[in-house]
């Protein structure tokens, strides 16, 4: 690796001295490191996906433009995952004056320390070196944020120990922004910022000034702004000033998985699966139902669509499926963890303290919801992967009389042996390609995502001990409605 240049005058003589890249902004930098990017087939940021058409394209142009910008989307949209990819646009190191706390550019600094030091050791100035992930700063946006949080405050200290005025420039303690300098600084939750703050944040942007204790400093950040919010605070009134809006160049919309095959990608991609002690097998019916319990609740009158259901949810549901499944072949001594449909009801802690739900869900409670859900998740799984076979013989069955249990705890051809007292139910699962006829472990979870999508149909029942029995007669009335009215999605 080429050594990097340690003083001003052997950066001079380096490429990071030609006019066009030692005066470059960090916009341009990104600007030109991205038109590279585009040059070479594959995704723009790694590990976000579904915002291959939608997204990705504005924050492209928003870049290209060198605009400061905002993505506006309800919460785990990879917001912030997104703002901590924009580094990658960046270069591999930075020079900066050593010792400067504003990463002051050695051909154009703006801290009275750097041009003091300039002035006085000239091309013996010592340079120091920035990598690209120290030039990303983030904060979260709260109503007690200050403007000395943001931008800096007079220091007694340094006055008295550098025998100072408190005017002096050489006395303030620079906040976050400054520190930000030549790099990317990212807000979240723009809008719970006071407004007296905003202020202080459009002038810097702006106008390059600002008042620290009654005492005017001119910053000329070179800074690249990045926002998020949620949609719902962003256009409430008076929650961002009207100024700090006008100077957002792009407003971005995020969203949700468009396809239930994409909810699954990012699934798979972020939850944690694989325990290491003994081999995961998620059979791919078990994982496409917990993310349409996710699409099911985003669409349920019952869930607060302001507050939205977070990628999240499904994340953390699988990883609650996986881990019932290792309990339970760790229990029983099985070589393999392979998740059940009756796993997804063991994680419904993942489910409930994940939705915020409206005046008439609080009333039904989150608990019997995330159970309709499950089932409705499942009937969908069950209709994409089998629909249209017949499963008279296994309603008639129960209707007769039949009754099983479940448990949970047993071993995969225990719990089969039972499944295949009910007729067709093993047959339907063999035949429809939801498990191989020599897999028990996943034949069981087939059997059980027929039996729940026949609960959700209203065509047999089941307790919250995981026994299937007939249907009442009270459902068999609402074959089209759930539980508290309304279709099954």
């Amino acid at each position: 690796m080429t050594k990097l240049p340690e003083t001003l005058g052997a950066l001079k003589r380096s490429p990071f001295g030609v006019p066009e890249r030692a005066l470059r902004s960090v916009k341009d930098e990104m600007r030109q490191n991205l038109l590279a990017r585009l040059c070479i087939d594959g995704p723009l940021f790694e590990g976000v996906i579904g915002y291959e058409e939608t997204v990705m394209p504005q924050i492209v142009n928003a870049i290209l433009s060198r605009h400061n910008f905002i993505l506006l989307g309800l919460r785990g949209q990879a917001k912030s995952r997104i703002l901590r990819a924009l580094t990658t646009l960046l270069d591999d190191a930075m020079p900066i004056v050593a010792g400067s706390e504003v990463n002051d550019n050695p051909f154009a600094p703006i801290s009275k320390y750097a041009r003091t030091l300039l002035a006085e050791a000239g091309d013996d100035t010592p340079i120091a070196w920035v990598g690209r992930e120290n030039r990303y700063v983030e904060k979260l946006a709260t109503p007690d944020v200050t403007i000395a949080d943001l931008i800096g405050d007079l220091d007694p200290i340094k006055a008295a120990r550098g025998g100072h005025l408190l005017s002096d420039e050489l006395t303030i303690h620079y906040g976050m922004l400054p520190r930000a300098n030549r790099g990317i600084f990212a807000l979240n939750e723009l809008p719970d910022l006071a407004g007296k703050v905003q202020v202080g944040l459009f002038n810097v942007m702006q106008e390059g000034d600002v008042q620290i204790k009654g005492y005017p400093v001119r910053l000329a950040l070179d800074v690249q702004l990045c926002f998020t919010a949620n949609p719902e605070d962003y256009t409430a009134r008076g929650k961002i000033i009207t100024p700090l809006k006008d100077r957002i160049g792009s407003e971005i919309i995020t969203h949700y998985p468009e396809t239930v095959e994409l909810g699954m990608a990012i699934t798979e991609q972020e939850a944690w699966t694989q325990r290491g002690h003994r081999p995961v097998r998620v059979p791919d019916f078990v994982a496409e139902l917990v993310e349409r319990v996710a699409f099911e609740a985003r669409d349920d009158r019952r869930v607060d669509k302001r507050s939205g259901v977070s990628q999240r949810m499904p994340i953390s549901v699988l990883e609650n499926v996986v881990s019932n499944a290792e309990r339970r072949a760790v229990a029983t001594g099985e070589r393999e963890i392979v998740p059940r449909v009756s796993d997804v009801y063991a994680a419904l802690p993942a489910i409930t303290g994940k939705l915020e739900l409206e005046y008439e869900g609080e009333l039904v409670g989150g608990a019997t919801i995330a159970r309709e859900l499950i089932r409705r998740a499942a009937d969908e799984t069950f209709e994409t992967r089998a629909g249209g076979v017949n499963v008279d013989e296994i309603v008639m069955w129960f209707d007769e009389g039949g009754a099983l249990q479940v448990a949970d705890d047993a071993r995969a051809e225990i719990v089969l042996q039972g499944f295949d007292v009910v007729p067709d139910l093993v047959r339907i699962v063999h035949n429809t390609g939801l498990a191989p006829i020599d897999d028990a472990a996943q034949s069981v979870a087939g059997c059980e995502l027929v039996l729940e999508a026949l609960v959700a149909r209203r065509r047999i029942s089941r307790s919250d001990g995981g026994r299937y029995t007939r249907a009442v007669p009270e459902q068999r009335r609402r074959p089209n409605q759930d539980f508290f009215g309304g279709g099954l999605g």
